[in-house]
């Protein structure tokens, strides 16, 4: 099947750092050519794929940031034009475009009556998806989990496939040090509150690794910062290799989210090293974490608390088993590619 993946033009392909939607798609793409298929992403030319076809001259938008995350005004809007002038000298040559990024291209395959398949990469029940859906009732949607499929119309739902990750880029086992991590944007989504709510109580050590939200830049000053010390630490952005021994050295991975999480992809970067889950009860955590098996699932601190010694009890090589039968990527790639056969491409 000759594939072509749009990916978002903020950030490379996949990223070095932060970037979850581009690692998505870069792990999908790569998972897809080595089953076979013909595979090309359009995406900014400091990609960093090797299997597959790169097209874009032009450099992500996050390469001229400055230092809170924040993009050059209509450097996106600019870039995704490009990405579109090349789309639209090569949508014939391929059996079905899917969609990651910028809701424009939708426009550019309904025209050219390319068949169509979109992954949201946040969740779906904000107006601009609700009107998206509308427009294009014959692009189909592929939900990442079934928490995001309740928002998606059933006129345009193809089916849910969880994202997966080769099983070989984090190694089983680590060792064992007591301390508490978080991955993720240090923004009121997330809540890195709770987890150092959780730290505080329970005199354990939390380490924050991510990036200040670029969209709430406020929030690190006035809700992490103030209670930043020694046992309280803020690493930064952590890259591929360095997430091993973040996330394999932990006792376990917070994931105390205050939103409707499409999918959650540091849960299974966590169970990939053994490391449990101490997830709330929101989005698709109890779909992603098997309570009392791969981590738990919570909806307070008070609780997290009290259940802390159930986490210590957990078996790392349950749940790295667990996580090579439910989140490979080539799973992922074989079931997103089942539906694009399935829905005519």
């Amino acid at each position: 099947m000759r594939i072509a993946h749009v990916a978002p033009v903020i950030y490379p392909v996949p990223p070095k750092t932060y970037g979850g939607t581009e690692r998505v798609v870069a792990d999908l793409a790569t998972a897809q050519a080595k089953a076979g298929h013909e595979v090309t992403v359009f995406a900014p030319c400091d990609s960093r794929l090797t299997d597959v076809e790169i097209v874009g001259s032009y450099r992500s938008a996050s390469a001229s940031s400055d230092t809170y995350g924040k993009l050059t005004p209509g450097f996106p809007a600019e870039l995704e034009a490009e990405q579109l002038a090349d789309l639209v000298t090569r949508a014939a040559q391929f059996d079905v475009v899917h969609l990651h990024g910028s809701a424009h291209a939708s426009g550019v395959c309904a025209a050219l009556g390319v068949p169509t398949f979109r992954t949201v990469h946040w969740r779906a029940d904000e107006p601009d998806h609700v009107r998206h859906f509308k427009s294009f009732p014959k692009e189909r949607v592929i939900a990442i989990s079934r928490r995001q499929a309740l928002d998606v119309p059933r006129a345009n739902l193809a089916g849910v496939v969880h994202h997966g990750i080769p099983l070989d880029r984090y190694a089983f086992g680590g060792s064992g040090t007591e301390y508490l991590a978080f991955l993720g944007r240090m923004t009121d989504q997330k809540r890195p509150d709770r987890a150092i709510a959780l730290a505080r109580q329970s005199g354990l050590t939390l380490k924050l690794a991510g990036p200040v939200d670029p969209g709430n830049p406020t929030y690190f000053d006035d809700v992490v910062k103030p209670h930043l010390d020694a046992a309280i630490q803020h690493v930064g952005n952590v890259t591929d290799d360095q997430k091993q021994g973040f996330l394999s050295n932990a006792l376990a991975l917070m994931f105390p989210i205050d939103w409707p999480e499409p999918f959650g992809l540091v849960m299974i970067e966590a169970m990939a090293c053994g490391t449990p889950v101490i997830g709330w009860d929101e989005g698709s955590v109890r779909e992603i974490v098997d309570d009392g098996v791969t981590g738990i699932i919570v909806n307070s601190v008070e609780e997290a608390l009290n259940r802390l010694p159930e986490v210590r009890d957990l078996d790392p090589a349950i749940i790295r088993k667990t996580f090579e039968q439910r989140f490979s990527a080539d799973r992922m790639a074989r079931e997103i590619t089942d539906l694009y056969r399935q829905f005519g491409a």
